[in-house]
């Protein structure tokens, strides 16, 4: 029988006591399929297999016995593992690697293969001695996992794709509403400033000219919107040199100097249309009151953001605003009141000695108002 065939097997191997050996005893009877080459004989083949190796590859042991072990190898099997091997005995050090090996009826089975080296007294290399664990279901669950890990990235880089695209399309189409809004607004300040033509009343041109400004300023926020790439946020600073630049240029006041003090600093873009009345507000006041006549003076627009809050100032060194733009109850005031109260910020006016300074103190979340000084 081959189950005693291997006790003879083990003993032509050289045990020190033979049948008696507990380590050969323990090599024939466990469960772990093992086996042993010599490669002092040609093509280093196999001159012990236990039970357990026959077990789980399904050959004989007189089929097995006298071959290399490459037996077990198929179509699928790695060349890089084989040649991990083979580079192992050549050089006569331990190796351990997974395999793709095949069974005497052609199953597939992944193999956890550790060989070693075992050597004689004088340092020659007697035996090599390899264990065998099949790992078929811990590789299978890895190749799911992988598997499962590769599909799920696509799926993640395919839904991004949909969501970049997605966004790309409502970008556009913000861009598009901006533009549109923009071009309707440039058509009613157009209006605007031909009725304006029509009226000789000095308090209404006067209106109609402060409302001009009013729209031209909402236009410049559309005009910003449109060329942003970020149609959520809005460049408070970068509206605040337009804007001031456009306004002073508008006046035709060319001995007022614009001093500007910028960091870019965002708001989300339902705050822009408020900031930006308020802004335009500010500045029409100080160039109309501020430098009468043909006076110069200096005139800053200051945004930088502090802490949770950003800080927007416009200054002026002339004669400064009228106490009813500070204290009263003009439209102006009024108006500069609500977008306040809109956008939940503080307004304080300051003597600047000379001038006025005028300070927003905003909260870039938009909440969090407190009470005005």
């Amino acid at each position: 029988m081959e189950a005693d065939d291997a006790w003879h097997l083990t003993d032509r191997l050289g045990a020190e006591h033979g049948r008696g050996d507990p380590f050969a005893a323990a090599i024939r009877a466990t469960r772990m399929a093992m086996l042993i080459t010599d490669p002092r004989q040609a093509d280093n083949p196999i001159v012990f297999v236990n039970d357990a190796f026959l077990r789980m590859t399904g050959y004989s042991r007189a089929e097995v016995m006298g071959r290399n072990c490459r037996l077990l190898q198929g179509e699928e099997t790695s060349a890089d593992a084989v040649r991990q091997i083979r580079d192992a005995i050549a050089a006569k050090r331990d190796v351990a690697v997974d395999i793709l090996n095949y069974r005497k009826d052609g199953s597939q089975f992944w193999n956890a293969l550790y060989v070693s080296p075992v050597s004689s007294d004088e340092g020659e290399t007697v035996y090599f001695f390899a264990s065998q664990l099949d790992v078929t279901d811990r590789i299978d669950a890895l190749m799911q996992t992988r598997n499962e890990k590769i599909h799920f990235e696509r799926e993640v880089e395919k839904r991004t794709r949909e969501l970049t695209e997605a966004l790309a399309a409502k970008t556009m189409l913000v861009h598009e509403v901006d533009h549109r809004v923009k071009n309707n607004l440039q058509m009613i300040a157009s209006l605007l400033t031909l009725q304006t033509r029509t009226i000789t009343d000095p308090d209404a041109k006067a209106s109609l000219k402060s409302m001009l400004a009013r729209v031209e300023a909402l236009g410049t926020v559309h005009k910003r919107l449109y060329q942003s790439n970020d149609v959520q946020r809005f460049d408070v600073a970068a509206f605040a040199q337009e804007l001031a630049v456009d306004l002073v240029r508008g006046s035709g006041r060319q001995e007022i100097e614009l001093d500007v003090d910028l960091v870019s600093v965002e708001v989300a873009v339902e705050q822009a249309p408020p900031v930006a009345l308020v802004m335009n507000e500010l500045l029409t006041n100080a160039l109309k009151h501020a430098f009468p006549r043909d006076a110069g003076g200096r005139l800053l627009v200051s945004v930088k953001p502090e802490g949770e809050e950003i800080r927007i100032t416009i200054a002026d060194d002339g004669i400064g605003m009228p106490m009813d733009v500070g204290g009263g109850r003009t439209f102006g005031k009024r108006l500069i009141e609500s977008l306040v109260r809109q956008l939940n910020a503080d307004i304080a006016w300051h003597p600047a000695n000379p001038g006025t300074r005028i300070e927003i103190r905003l909260p870039r979340g938009g909440t969090g108002h407190r009470e005005s000084m």
